[in-house]
């Protein structure tokens, strides 16, 4: 289906370190299928990667509203918070 299909070249992009082409992907296999936790996911270690904390951590956190079972999401969510902190520690 779209939102698989998506998913897939978001991965190959960011596979590819296109990051903004991939979040783009990601997000529209979202829109296409709101219920598709993947997308999520891997839009959340894309925005973890970039630094983007807060975003990650929104990403992880529904994917594990969609599926509570998830454990990368919720070791993802967990490593997240804890790199935000040391960021805010470290004052950057």
């Amino acid at each position: 289906d779209l939102a698989a299909a998506l998913n897939d070249r978001g991965q190959a992009r960011y596979l590819s370190v296109e990051f903004a082409a991939a979040v783009q992907d990601f997000t529209a296999a979202i829109e296409c299928q709101p219920g598709f936790e993947v997308p999520y996911y891997n839009r959340g270690l894309v925005r973890y990667r970039l630094g983007d904390f807060d975003e990650a951590i929104k990403d992880f956190r529904k994917v594990l509203e969609l599926n509570p079972q998830f454990e990368d999401a919720a070791l993802s969510l967990k490593q997240a918070i804890l790199d935000k902190e040391e960021k805010q520690k470290r004052g950057y």
